[in-house]
């Protein structure tokens, strides 16, 4: 028996959500092993995920294909088209992510050899904050938890604040010791990728929020 139009566009709905996650999940484990590396100064690692974001790329680009294809197919109206829109936004928010990512794997080879200046505390808290934020955003679009997707930005303040933090800490390593200027820069880029990072969460909940209610709201 010919399935239903409606339930054709329910299985399309779920095939795509379900890529969404996927590339959610590449994306945040790249976020913390990113930091990771760049802590246990594994350069040859950084490399790999550098190349690995390809990966992250290819599947951002055919989850926006495949949500095209369902709209010039069946012409969705109303929550179904404010859906897939928000399935290609957030596709797009979470492979640049990836990209924030992959910059601090560069960083990590640009210091190359040299040790850090200390040991890192600040960033792994602001990576795995970031993390936690998108993880809990892409739990909230699977649901279209719009109360989750107005408090989740909150934390954005926490990661502010550690970036505030790491910002004043280097400035002090340059203050003593100029020739640490460099390194110093390369760090800063790191928690400025991860307060960015958390940043585009915040766009992604604004998605869930219009996907839900049909209401633009800016929230960071």
């Amino acid at each position: 028996m010919q399935a239903k139009p409606r339930e054709t566009l329910d299985r399309e709905l779920q095939s795509l959500k379900d890529e969404v996650l996927k590339l959610g999940s590449m994306v945040e484990d790249a976020l913390i092993t990113s930091v990771d590396l760049l802590k246990q100064r594994d350069m040859e690692g950084s490399k790999r995920l550098i190349e690995h974001d390809k990966r992250i790329n290819e599947l951002r680009f055919a989850i926006e294909d495949h949500a095209m294809t369902v709209i010039a197919l069946h012409q969705p109206m109303a929550r179904d088209a404010r859906i897939l829109g928000a399935m290609m936004e957030i596709s797009t928010e979470l492979e640049r992510i990836g990209d924030y990512a992959k910059g601090i794997a560069k960083v990590n080879c640009l210091i190359g050899d040299q040790p850090l200046l200390k040991p890192l505390i600040d960033v792994p808290q602001m990576a795995e904050k970031a993390r936690s934020m998108l993880h809990r955003a892409l739990d909230a679009f699977v649901r279209l938890d719009t109360e989750a997707a107005y408090e989740i930005p909150k934390s954005d303040d926490e990661v502010d604040g550690l970036y505030d933090q790491v910002y004043r800490e280097l400035m002090t390593y340059i203050l003593a010791d100029p020739s640490c200027l460099e390194q110093a820069n390369y760090l800063l880029w790191v928690a400025h990728n991860l307060e960015r990072a958390a940043d585009r969460v915040a766009n992604v909940c604004e998605r869930i929020i219009y996907t839900a209610t049909g209401e633009l709201t800016e929230l960071t």
